[in-house]
């Protein structure tokens, strides 16, 4: 109910006539809001090739030179997208080579991908745990601090930098102790 009156107000304030506009002459006013810019007819196919040409000016959004490297490259925002794209890349590849498993003779059924897993050593395990736990605890937790700052919360730089940090130990730790204790 505020929010509508608050509406009612806004609108209200809008209709009612301005004291400076009143006071001012029409004359004065008319040539306050002249636009000394003119423009010039064009042709459709003039108007296309202005158009091409002022797009080829344009950088390509997201452009690379608007980023600080210092705080984008090594940050955790960028690494959540190279994290986010090496699992669907890996969704995608796994998925099409099961589809295409009994057509090419290779044997990706559960028992023997577990039959497979259980024949490696135990550091090779360890290190293949690693390599896929690390990444998906990284994406989880910056995820998480995304969506924190889809709230429009810990945008200082202070606490983006010791947030990065934040997220590479804990990401480190809790992939380091899921190896160790899964």
């Amino acid at each position: 109910m505020s929010a509508q009156r608050v509406g009612v107000r806004a609108l209200q304030r809008v209709a009612r006539p301005n004291a400076f506009s009143q006071s001012i002459p029409r004359v004065m006013l008319a040539s306050l809001q002249a636009r000394p810019a003119s423009t010039t007819p064009l042709t459709p196919t003039e108007a296309q090739s202005l158009l091409a040409s002022q797009r080829l000016n344009r950088p390509v959004s997201p452009h690379l030179s608007a980023y600080d490297y210092k705080q984008t490259w090594f940050s955790a925002s960028v690494w959540t997208r190279i994290t986010g794209g090496g699992f669907t890349t890996a969704l995608y590849l796994f998925s099409l080579s099961y589809l295409a498993a009994p057509l090419t003779g290779w044997h990706l059924e559960s028992a023997s991908l577990a039959a497979a897993a259980a024949s490696l050593p135990v550091g090779v395990k360890a290190g293949l745990k690693f390599l896929v736990t690390w990444p998906f605890m990284f994406h989880l937790f910056n995820g998480s601090r995304h969506l924190v700052w889809d709230l429009a919360k810990g945008f200082s730089k202070p606490v983006i930098k010791n947030g990065n940090w934040g997220i590479w130990g804990a990401s480190l730790v809790s992939a380091l102790g899921i190896v160790a204790f899964l």
